[in-house]
Formats: C-alpha cells, structure tokens, sequence
C-alpha cells in the first residue's frame, strides 16, 4: 500500500484523484498518482505549455479545468485562473492592499498557496486577509486579517476541511489557529497557540477511526495536524479545540507534515546550534542581568550582550520590539536555544499530552529549515537548504545513503514531489533533478530552466506543473 493512498484517506476534501489542490498536493504529501512522466525535461524539453506569470512564490493549486496561483506586480496583490489544458490566464482579480508587511528578503507578498475544491477557490494574502471566489472568477467573500508580524513574513498556506478553511498564524506574539467558514468567510473559531513564534508550517488532515468523513456537517473527530515551535497540536475542525499534543520539536517550524497510516513525519531547524552537541548554555535571566546588564535597567540590549548567539538572535527574541529583552523574552530564548533540529516520526492520535509515547524514532542529520520531507514508495526523501540529500527508512529512521546531488549544487527552499516512480528536486536558481524512485539516490536527469525558482511544483495527470520567477512550465509526454 503507498503512502499516498494512506494520505488520500485521511483527506477529507472531495476533491478528484487528478487534482492538486492546495500546497504540497493531497493532504500536503507530496505524492500524486499520475500517468508517465517525463525523466529529462528543460525550458525547450517536454514542453506542453508555458505561460509568463506575475512574480510570486506561491504553487500552483489544480482543480477541475482550473490551475489557480497568486502573484504581485508593484502594490497589485492578484490571484490568476489559467485554463489546465492550455496554460491560458482566463481571469485575474486584485486583492485589497492597504499595508506592507516585513517581509525576507526570499519571502514575497504572494507566497501563499491557493486552496481550491473543484467550485470555488480560497487565497491567503498576509497583507489583507483571505479571499474566496468562484471558478469563474466572481468574488464571494473578503476576510481582513492581520497586521500579523512574523520575522520572515508570513508563508502558511489555508488549507480546506469540512465545511471549513483552516489557516495558521505562527509569529512572533499572539499566534494562533482560526477555521472559517467556506460558505461565507465568518470564523468559526479562533485557538491561541502560546508558545508559537515565526514560521510557517501548514498544516494537514488527520481522520482518526471512527471519525466523520469531513464533509460538510460530517466533522465529528477530524483533526488538524498544525506543527508550531516546540510542539505540534492537533486541532478538533469543529470546535478548535487541540485535542492532543507533542513537545519536542524544534524552535522554527516551516515545513508540512507528512501522514502515513498513524504515523507523522515532520522536520524542524533553527540554527546549527540546535543539533546535537552544538547547543551552548544560556544563563538565568537574574544571572545574565547580573553579569550583562551594564545600564542597571533591568533588562538585556543588544549591545550589552556578548559576542555570539547572544547578541546574534537579538532580533529573533525582542518579541516586542522595544529593544531590550525582558525576563519572559529571555526565557523564551532558553527555550529556543534548548531545543533540537530534528526529523520525527510521532504516533498520531491520543488525548492530551502524549509527548511520552509519540515518539517513534529521531533523525538528526543534515535536516532542513524549508524543504518538507517527501515519503515515496517506502522511502522518505529529505534535502536540506544546501542541497545534501538523506533517503531515509521509514520504519526506523536508518540513512539509507545521504550526500549532496550530484549535477545540482544549489540552494533548495521547494519541497521534492514524486509521481510515476520518480522524485522531482528544484533548486534556487531553477535547477531541476529527476531521481529514480528508491533509497539509492539514482539520478535520471539534471537540467536547468534559466531563472530562479522558489515554488513547489505539482503534479496531475501526467504533467508536471514548476513556477520560475516569471514562467509557469507544463512539462509532459
């Protein structure tokens, strides 16, 4: 049994095997089922389609005859239609915009990933709020969110369950959980998550035994796998409420969960010194105040601080950007320094804290910040930012071969997709490695598409779907 047809049973959404229809695919695996597929392709190679699109990093979601995506030109914030068949843009609508929020410099005002179940679609603009508007372009409804004040921007992606979409909101104070109303855009509930700060993991779907199917008025017992710093909750859809909990994870959570049968895997990284035998001592608050605190304010500044991650996450920790870090910040810097990069296996399900039973295995190699970990085919594929490659047993968390790719030295921020027995990496600058499906890392094909690349690509239907900087590619047979 594949893990994608275990991901597809807890996806509740009606959507049609073909479609990709949010970020990641179904249920955020990865994994599509789909006819042949190229194993070489390039900007004049395999090429059904290509269309210039506005800049934006978010991926193509595919519905019905629709492929949706969101981009920006100057202030414009926009969400785009294309025609599946031919990569035409069929219709495009500009969003409100009445603020700029901080964003890195890798991040965009359009990063989010469209959301769409075979009649309407749903965006995620961290500069106004969420959209919903028909396959035919009408708008149904607006939702103004925010301001919201991540370090890097917000990135989450909504996601639909039930009757219901589901959004994410980690930042630097005041995260939480929020589920809205796909009919009319109304919250439905709102769920403080505390001890979150920046980052953007979007989450999945999870259907313990017994529970509901997920369609409207059928929720009982769906849950929302939503990874945050420290811990990952899982949210009941109808009433929001977290349901069961891990600690343990790391500090910045940027990646999606992945779902196979009662298994999560799920990879976290802050810095190099949250890997093993890295981590540094972080005195008390009264003891650094005692040793730091040269102005006698009862507070830290950046300037008093030493040399060193002291000093060099300052701006990471001022959660209120006053310029100094009170006793709470200080404690949550502790926390941030005391945690552990990680890839986890956790068993899903429980009630409560289950941080001592979940946890199934550890890896703690070359893991990475964005790239989410692919499993394919009872392999899981995990690149990090710098290109290194682990394949991975599923069972027991043992490296089958891990090393960096040969041909594609690169920066890696897109997550790996698979389909039709190959595994598909895209790097920063638009490089594009097709892989053999198996643990030994069998490269078929390198090739480069000439422009940057930051988006995750998709799959359906025997095409696959990468955004550049300027160009959405349709590659095929």
């Amino acid at each position: 049994m594949i893990p994608f047809f275990l991901a597809a049973l807890a996806f509740p959404v009606q959507a049609h095997a073909s479609d990709w229809p949010r970020f990641r695919g179904p249920n955020g695996s990865g994994v599509a089922e789909s006819s042949a597929l190229p194993d070489s392709i390039g900007p004049d190679k395999h090429v059904v389609w290509k269309t210039a699109l506005p800049a934006g990093h978010s991926s193509p979601a595919i519905s019905g005859d629709r492929i949706f995506l969101t981009g920006f030109e100057g202030d414009r914030l926009l969400t785009l239609a294309l025609d599946r068949g031919n990569g035409k843009i069929l219709w495009r609508r500009e969003a409100p915009r009445d603020r700029h929020e901080k964003l890195d410099t890798q991040n965009s005002p359009s990063s989010p990933t469209p959301a769409a179940d075979g009649h309407n679609v749903y965006v995620f603009f961290p500069d106004y709020g969420l959209l919903s508007y028909t396959f035919d372009g009408k708008e149904r409804w607006r939702t103004r969110l925010g301001p919201f004040d991540n370090m890097y921007g917000m990135g989450v992606s909504p996601i639909l369950a039930g009757d219901k979409v589901v959004l994410i909101c980690d930042q630097m104070h005041d995260s939480f959980a929020a589920a809205f109303s796909q009919a009319d855009g109304k919250q439905a509930w709102k769920t403080p998550r505390p001890e979150a700060l920046s980052g953007h993991s979007t989450p999945i779907v999870y259907r313990p035994q017994g529970a509901g199917g997920g369609n409207a008025g059928n929720e009982a017992g769906i849950q929302i796998i939503a990874p945050g710093s420290f811990r990952l909750d899982a949210y009941d859809l109808a009433s929001g409420k977290s349901a069961w909990w891990v600690n343990g994870l790391a500090s910045e959570m940027k990646s999606v969960p992945v779902l196979d049968g009662d298994t999560i895997y799920i990879n976290g990284f802050n810095s190099s010194f949250n890997d093993p035998g890295k981590h540094i001592p972080i005195p008390s608050f009264a003891d650094a105040l005692a040793q730091y605190d040269s102005n006698q304010d009862g507070a830290l500044q950046q300037a008093e601080l030493p040399e060193g991650p002291m000093r060099l996450f300052f701006p990471f920790e001022d959660l209120n950007h006053d310029g100094k870090l009170n006793e709470a910040e200080w404690k949550s810097f502790q926390a941030v320094m005391a945690a552990e990069n990680g890839l986890l296996a956790l068993h899903a399900g429980g009630a409560g804290d289950m941080t001592s039973t979940a946890l199934r295995w550890k890896y703690q190699s070359k893991v990475p910040q964005l790239p989410s970990t692919l499993l394919y085919r009872g392999v899981i594929y995990m690149i990090n930012d710098g290109g290194i490659l682990t394949t991975i047993d599923p069972a027991n968390g043992t490296a089958f071969k891990q090393g960096r790719l040969r041909g594609a030295v690169d920066k890696y921020y897109a997550s790996p997709v698979a389909a039709d027995g190959k595994v598909f990496f895209v790097g920063n600058s638009g490089v594009v490695t097709i892989l053999k499906a198996g643990p030994d890392q069998e490269i078929l094909s390198v090739a480069e598409l000439d422009d940057e690349c930051f988006a995750t690509p998709a799959i359906a239907d025997g095409r696959i779907y990468i955004r550049t900087r300027g160009m959405l590619y349709c590659f095929g047979l």
